[in-house]
C-alpha cells in the first residue's frame, strides 16, 4: 500500500507547484502542475477507496 502514500506526496509536491505557477503568471505551467495535482490526487483517492488505508505495521 506504498503506492498510495507515493501517489499523495506526488499530488502535494504537484499543489506546491501549481501555486507557484499562479504567483508567476505561467500558464503552461499552471495546466501542466493543475493536471498532474488533479491525476494523482484522484489516483491516491481512489487507491484509499478501493483498498483502505495503507497500514504502517508489517
Amino acid at each position: 500500500m506504498g503506492l498510495v502514500i507515493i501517489f499523495a506526496l506526488v499530488a502535494i509536491l504537484g499543489l506546491a507547484a501549481t501555486l507557484r505557477a499562479f504567483k508567476d503568471k505561467n500558464i503552461l505551467a499552471i495546466l501542466f502542475a493543475g493536471g498532474s495535482t488533479f491525476v494523482f490526487g484522484w489516483f491516491a483517492i481512489m487507491t484509499v477507496v478501493n483498498n483502505g488505508f495503507p497500514t504502517l505495521v508489517h
